[in-house]
């Protein structure tokens, strides 16, 4: 197995189709398994050991992915948003590398043992060259390890998750039919190339045959713009980019996009309220919220289309509530809820999500293997399943709040108070306490022109749950703190919470 197989079949079925776009730039298929087989001839030549990219994305993403498993090397995707300590920290980690980057960039770390810099557009120029391409020699050892992406570091310094060949090319062929876009389709690329959303979109469009848009810097007005004037037909974007796209629309009174078929969203929890705004305004696509983690190698449970629709025309409550589910797992995928000691739940039961699959990965540089001898990942999120199989997560399980020996979920007390009609968004952490502990506090956005008092919120909480899961601390802000990514920076909730 090798990603290289899935570019090879698609450019001799699909080569004349365009691959990537991104501004005014343009590469088919076939242009871009030739620019590869280039790319691949300067790494080895490099004699680097990883192949680095620094940077927005671009045509060099895939440019770098395919090149660098035709080279044999693992390809690593770095947060560009970081500077300073933390970005001279990764590239200590991953040199010696060819590291692709900005012209800006390229100036301030070339020169640096270890780091060979290529500025993106001499890399475009060199993949657009006339030099052979060499034989197509690539390894089909399953084992190689083909990416390395470091998880975001909300928690901590940042781990670097392995994804070998077999984990990305099983997820493809699991999860996608070869050629099964119409040759206008379009998918617009918004999450950056260090997100496995990221990557997973890139490898599935080109296999499906799917036109990649990219968008470098996202926002919702150039979002709604790009997939106005490139008519973009299939979209993923995470939460908070979901939300900003629906104010846009809301303030601007306008509709989606003319061409735009299926949405899909994932990266975090998604709250119901902004779920039903969605179906208000653009019900009619082909919604799909998409659950996984970068150790599986993308997605591991979906939320479809039909899903979505039968769950919002129903006037059951425990089917309408699937809205903010992320649906049942993939073919081929298992998922378990266990408690504390590794026994599986039943239906209803809180307790750790875990997973076992082929494209699981649960492999960390320098650290032993998290799938246990049973193939079981336990991916440190909280959550529990239905009865229809539909899995509902409620936050990582290191956010469980332990009031006086009893555990609670802030994600449950987070929906709760997503459903009073004032609550825009809200983040609920555990402080210390010392009567209990912890004692439950909640940081509280509320909508536009709405008011509530803490303690009104506090009755509600009271009403519709248990007293010991009552917030003791309200705070209201104007905004909650998120990463580029979508996921809510609970350690900075707490530092406001908690100042001392």
């Amino acid at each position: 197995m090798n990603l290289m197989m899935l570019l090879e079949m698609a450019a001799e079925g699909m080569g004349e189709r365009t691959a990537v776009v991104c501004d005014a730039e343009r590469w088919s298929q076939a242009e871009l398994f030739a620019g590869a087989g280039r790319i691949a001839a300067r790494v080895r030549e490099s004699g680097v050991e990883r192949v680095g990219l620094l940077d927005v994305s671009s045509p060099a993403v895939p440019l770098a992915l395919f090149g660098s498993a035709w080279a044999g090397r693992p390809f690593v995707p770095l947060n560009y948003r970081l500077s300073g300590p933390e970005l001279d920290a990764l590239i200590e980690r991953v040199k010696p590398v060819l590291l692709v980057t900005d012209a800006d960039r390229a100036g301030k770390l070339g020169g640096r043992d270890g780091v060979e810099v290529i500025e993106r557009e001499a890399f475009l120029a060199l993949a657009r060259g006339t030099a052979p391409t060499p034989e197509r020699d690539w390894s089909m050892e399953p084992e190689d390890v083909a990416i390395w992406l470091f998880t975001s570091g909300t928690t901590g310094t940042p781990k670097a998750a392995l994804l070998r060949q077999r984990h990305l090319v099983s997820y493809i062929l699991g999860s996608v039919e070869f050629m099964s876009a119409d040759e206008a389709d379009a998918a617009l690329v918004s999450v950056p190339p260090y997100h496995i959303a990221g990557m997973a979109a890139v490898l599935s469009s080109i296999y499906s045959g799917r036109r990649i848009v990219q968008l470098p810097a996202f926002s919702p007005e150039g979002w709604l713009e790009t997939a106005e004037r490139e008519r973009v037909t299939n979209a993923f974007v995470v939460p908070t980019m979901l939300a900003r796209v629906v104010e846009a629309l809301e303030a601007g009174g306008g509709k989606a996009p003319g061409a735009l078929r299926a949405l899909a969203y994932g990266g975090g929890k998604m709250p119901l309220p902004v779920i039903e705004r969605v179906m208000r305004l653009m019900g009619h696509l082909d919604l799909t919220n998409a659950y996984g983690l970068t150790e599986t190698s993308s997605t591991i449970a979906v939320l479809g289309p039909e899903d979505h629709r039968e769950a919002a025309a129903s006037d059951d409550p425990a089917v309408r509530r699937r809205l903010a589910s992320v649906g049942r797992p993939l073919p081929g995928v298992e998922v378990e809820i266990r408690d504390p000691e590794g026994k599986p739940l039943p239906a209803g039961g809180r307790g750790e999500i875990c997973v076992r699959g082929e494209q699981v990965s649960g492999e960390y540089l320098g650290r032993a293997s998290r799938v246990g001898a049973d193939g079981w990942f336990p991916t440190n999120d909280g959550g529990f399943l239905d009865e229809g199989g539909y899995l509902f997560l409620e936050g990582r399980i290191d956010d469980v709040i332990v009031r006086g020996g009893e555990n609670l979920s802030p994600g449950e007390i987070e929906d709760v108070l997503l459903d009073h009609p004032a609550v825009a968004d809200v983040a609920v952490v555990g402080v210390p306490d010392v009567e209990w502990g912890e004692a439950v506090a909640a940081a509280v956005v509320l909508k536009a022109g709405a008011t509530a008092s803490a303690d009104e919120l506090q009755d509600w909480v009271r009403k519709h749950l248990r007293s010991s899961r009552v917030p003791q601390r309200i705070r209201f802000e104007l905004e909650l703190p998120y990463n580029e990514t979508g996921k809510l920076l609970r350690r900075k909730v707490r530092e406001v919470l908690d100042p001392s």
